[in-house]
């Protein structure tokens, strides 16, 4: 199987949908402007340095909907979609991904933002469902999310853990498989590393150094917003 695997933000996206979501939900009443802000550049910045505790983060990102019924935070992700995300997408990512399909490569999307937010985004690119592999959320006895991670966040090691879990379920190993991966962010080494084609995309400055250093192709779709 040949498969092009996709990390979402700055990479297929010029935005940070976590970080954005934020912003979102400031802009609707949900969350307090000055101290969200605040904390989401704290988290920010941890991300950038590759030590951002994901369970905390999570409690922090999911708190809005949380305080919120579903059918009133799916509304809100509508809206956020149509607001947000949908100016930010540009023809250079869909191009992209559109000479993967055309060269019939399973396309996948691997993604440290959590489900509820990244599996609108994927399905918008044109993911398949099962082919998003997010952060996944626990949910309570009553259906809703509790604000912790459910199983092995999908960052840094969590990554390539939950890609291999993705091939055994279809019956795959790492071996039987030829993967392209695009990312920007050092936090994705290691799922770069078990990549055939590592492909350092609009990649943070940590990352294209170790992208010259061992020779991986760098592709600047567009500047990071």
């Amino acid at each position: 199987m040949n498969i092009a695997l996709f990390d979402l933000d700055h990479t297929l996206l010029p935005i940070d949908s976590d970080f954005m979501w934020a912003h979102f939900t400031n802009a609707i009443g949900w969350t307090d402007a000055e101290e969200s802000l605040r904390q989401n550049d704290v988290f920010y910045e941890q991300y950038e340095q590759g030590v951002l505790d994901m369970n905390e983060y999570v409690r922090f990102v999911t708190r809005a909907i949380r305080e919120h019924t579903p059918d009133e935070s799916h509304a809100a992700h509508a809206r956020y979609l149509a607001e947000y995300v949908q100016p930010a997408i540009r023809q250079p990512a869909l191009d992209l991904l559109q000479q993967h399909r055309d060269a019939g490569d399973t396309l996948v999307l691997i993604t440290a933002t959590n489900r509820f937010i990244a599996g609108p985004i994927g399905t918008l690119l044109g993911f398949e469902d099962e082919n998003i592999i997010a952060t996944e959320l626990e949910r309570g006895p009553d259906g809703w999310f509790t604000g912790n991670v459910e199983g092995m966040a999908n960052l840094r090691e969590g990554k390539v853990h939950n890609m291999t879990q993705w091939l055994a379920r279809r019956k795959l190993d790492w071996s039987d498989t030829h993967i392209s991966f695009y990312s920007d962010s050092i936090n994705d080494a290691p799922l770069m590393e078990r990549a055939d084609v590592p492909v350092a995309t609009n990649p943070d400055e940590r990352l294209r150094a170790l992208a010259q250093a061992r020779g991986w192709r760098i592709l600047d779709l567009f500047p990071k917003a």
